[in-house]
């Protein structure tokens, strides 16, 4: 995965960058730095999480973009998690990032398309945001997340809209290697005892009630993860199921990929 790029970073939300991957942890170090030149505290009510912002994948706000763009909406659970070790070049500094692989277990798929090119996984390693560390000292950390996405943490379950992205060589470019990833920001919604918008959001835990509340607070209340806060799964069954795929309006998609030799 690319870092985010620093230019199109800013304020405004909806553009959260949501990634998963089969086993690439070097992408997870070029995420959080990118983060970290870009990172700001998060409101008073959460001063240890530093909150990023980046670039959406595929459009993720409604369930007609889930269901043009995935390939597979499944919950998931946070099982564990390991640490990816800073660079050289950040030891030697005396600040950078940590990085953070998350193994995701497959709880069940809500919805598929009937042309999905492989089955939903079964577990895969997801590449997370991680932390910052000050002064020489890796001890001496703070969390990090992107704006209005959850970090991804052990013990919390969520919802996740997914599409499977065959490897990428591209003359010129850094070759990618086949992969699971997400939409977008909107695509990965908190979804502990069931409910949507419950559970963990920038590193710390919220009620549905309030994930929904801050939406319409910043007048977002027309995406989907906000209309189906503190509702079942079975709400997003039926709205998925109700949504019309789209002809993709998003300039280099590639569905089913240019795949390598």
């Amino acid at each position: 995965m690319p870092p985010i790029e620093p230019s199109r970073l800013g304020r405004t939300r909806r553009r959260s960058r949501l990634t998963v991957l089969g086993a690439a942890t070097a992408a997870a170090v070029a995420l959080t730095a990118g983060l970290l030149a870009n990172a700001r505290q998060s409101p008073a009510d959460s001063p240890d999480v530093l909150l990023g912002h980046g670039a959406d994948h595929l459009p993720s706000s409604t369930a007609s973009d889930w269901v043009t763009y995935a390939d597979h909406v499944v919950a998931v659970t946070a099982a564990e998690e390991s640490e990816i070790a800073p660079t050289a070049v950040e030891l030697e500094r005396g600040e950078g990032t940590i990085g953070r692989t998350v193994t995701l277990t497959v709880d069940k798929v809500l919805w598929s398309r009937p042309d999905a090119p492989r089955p939903a996984p079964d577990v895969w390693e997801y590449s997370a945001t991680g932390w910052q560390f000050l002064d020489g000292d890796t001890g001496n950390r703070t969390k990090m997340a992107l704006v209005d996405q959850p970090r991804v943490e052990t013990g919390h379950r969520y919802v996740m809209a997914i599409t499977w992205e065959e490897a990428r060589c591209s003359p010129g470019d850094v070759p990618e290697p086949a992969q699971w990833r997400g939409l977008g920001e909107g695509s990965e919604v908190p979804f502990d005892n069931g409910i949507l918008g419950r559970g963990e959001l920038e590193g710390h835990v919220r009620s549905a009630a309030r994930h929904r509340s801050a939406a319409h607070a910043a007048d977002e209340g027309a995406t989907l993860e906000h209309q189906l806060a503190g509702r079942g799964e079975g709400a997003l069954v039926e709205a998925l199921n109700a949504a019309t795929p789209r002809t993709p309006e998003v300039s280099g998609f590639v569905p089913r990929s240019e795949g390598c030799a």
